[in-house]
């Protein structure tokens, strides 16, 4: 009898008068073990880190109704988070370990918590590999070890790529110390995506001020950051084929691309304390980068990012658990966009991409 309902809670929901799949490109979960190594850092305050206190304080902490629902659902790679897929549609979903994931830890701690995380990952998508693509932790915090085990991710495991939770532990992947992960990502043509975390605590104070460090505005403005920053350190002109992802309709770079162009152009020209780059931003960012709606289903903002980045740069997410709203889904499909643009925008962008 269970094996019946395995096999049920694995098929494909039926796709009626649909010629696309729906994949879900920033699709959350977590190890039970990573969230009890969370807990310890948090019960000894041994992480002096003010956001992470303010995210994980939140989930893990103040036992209310929504988080415990967001712990269980992070931590399941079966039959719940299937049956959450059909009832809003999905077809697939592509999985990466939640903020901060392992960028929290010593790097021994990080080295060991990314290896068993990817080992579990690549099992789940083994056991229902139409419904679950994965994509590899690694340990910034050990450049070297993040690289081979990218390597082992995509080459022994069969994942799609890696996910970084952005700074780790205040610094960035625009200091070259860190160019060994781009460089074993630009050999395994293998996407690398930037998803957000809290500002670190050089950033973060005016944040808490007003209690948008996380997901209202600090995720956004770090990743932009983030992103910006790894363009002005000729990471791109050093590693050309590099493949950048980032969520949140761009978090908010799409909007600013006339504007950072202009102001490469008259301000940042004139820095003699900067190497130029050989591009314009904006030409990195419609080459090197794309861009996922997680928690953006609002067709101005999709419809705004397809205009400015191309059609061909735009992947769907839902951002499952945190924004687990079958409306979302609804809102895309009456996008008013072609068939065509509809299922680069669902499917095929996001099997390019990560190599689905």
């Amino acid at each position: 009898m269970k094996k019946a309902t395995r096999r049920s809670a694995a098929r494909k929901p039926a796709r009626k008068q649909r010629a696309y799949l729906r994949i879900a490109t920033e699709e959350a979960w977590a190890t039970t073990e990573m969230l009890d190594l969370w807990r310890k850092l948090l019960d000894r305050k041994s992480f002096a880190d003010p956001g992470f206190e303010s995210l994980w304080g939140f989930f893990l902490k103040s036992n209310i109704g929504y988080t415990n629902e967001i712990v269980v659902r992070l931590q399941d790679l079966g039959e719940r988070r299937i049956r959450d897929m059909d009832a809003t549609g999905i077809d697939r979903q592509l999985l990466l370990l939640t903020a901060p994931g392992v960028q929290v830890f010593d790097a021994a701690t990080a080295r060991s918590v990314a290896t068993s995380s990817n080992d579990q990952l690549a099992e789940a998508c083994r056991k229902y590999p139409d419904r679950f693509a994965g994509l590899a932790a690694i340990p910034p915090q050990d450049p070297q070890a993040a690289a081979k085990e990218l390597e082992r991710a995509m080459g022994k495991l069969g994942l799609n790529g890696a996910v970084i939770n952005s700074h780790t532990r205040g610094e960035y992947l625009s200091d070259t110390k860190f160019w060994p992960i781009f460089e074993a990502a630009e050999a395994l043509n293998a996407a690398i995506y930037i998803h957000p975390q809290t500002p670190p605590p050089s950033m973060i104070q005016p944040f808490l001020k007003w209690g948008i460090e996380t997901a209202t505005m600090g995720f956004h403005v770090e990743v932009a950051y983030h992103t910006i920053a790894i363009i002005l350190s000729g990471a791109f002109d050093r590693f050309p084929k590099l493949k950048i992802v980032i969520g949140h309709g761009g978090e908010g770079l799409p909007f600013w691309l006339s504007r950072m162009d202009f102001m490469q152009q008259a301000v940042l020209g004139n820095r003699r304390d900067l190497k130029p780059v050989k591009r314009k931003i904006s030409e990195y960012l419609k080459e090197n980068v794309w861009i996922t709606t997680s928690g953006m289903a609002w067709a101005p903002a999709i419809l705004f990012c397809q205009q400015v980045m191309g059609a061909d740069r735009v992947l769907y997410a839902m951002d499952y658990p945190y924004q687990y709203v079958a409306q979302e889904v609804r809102t895309t499909d009456r996008l008013p966009i072609s068939p065509r643009h509809l299922k680069m925008l669902y499917q095929t962008n996001a099997e390019k991409v990560f190599g689905l």
